[in-house]
């Protein structure tokens, strides 16, 4: 089933417009209420220049990138990210990434290596381990 991919394949990029909304919404649907993910004023009394992003927003965009690119039959088995510089609202969010390494067998799996940018430096950069579970031909769709 990996055969139709190899490592060093490149996916495509990402780009994700970082808004005041898509924190706000991704900390309340993680239920993460700590202030510096909703209130400017509070976040600025705490040195921050605004709001800025969880990680749990983050993990859930990673994870939608790795989807969007394998599909509706890939299944996320391992999601390893760590945060550098704030997504802050208005910043333009560029994942890129690549295939790491593949494991063949009964239930082949897919590692990428991923990397989040914006204007600041990366945001996030990971592994995220895929398994893919219906081949991928290229030809029609479901």
């Amino acid at each position: 089933m990996t055969e139709a991919y190899r490592v060093g394949d490149e996916l495509p990029l990402l780009e994700i417009p970082v808004t005041r909304t898509l924190i706000v919404a991704g900390a309340i649907a993680s239920r993460d209420y700590q202030d510096v993910h909703h209130d400017a004023e509070l976040a600025r009394e705490k040195g921050c220049p605004d709001i800025f992003m969880n990680i749990l927003t983050t993990n859930g965009l990673v994870g939608r990138y790795i989807t969007d690119h394998f599909g509706p039959a890939a299944v996320l088995r391992k999601v390893a990210i760590r945060l550098g510089a704030p997504n802050y609202p208005g910043d333009v969010m560029r994942l890129s990434g690549h295939i790491a390494s593949l494991e063949d067998g009964e239930h082949p799996l897919i590692e990428v290596a991923v990397v989040g940018e914006n204007r600041i430096g990366r945001h996030v950069t990971g592994k995220v381990t895929v398994a893919v579970t219906v081949a991928i031909t290229g030809e029609g769709g479901a």
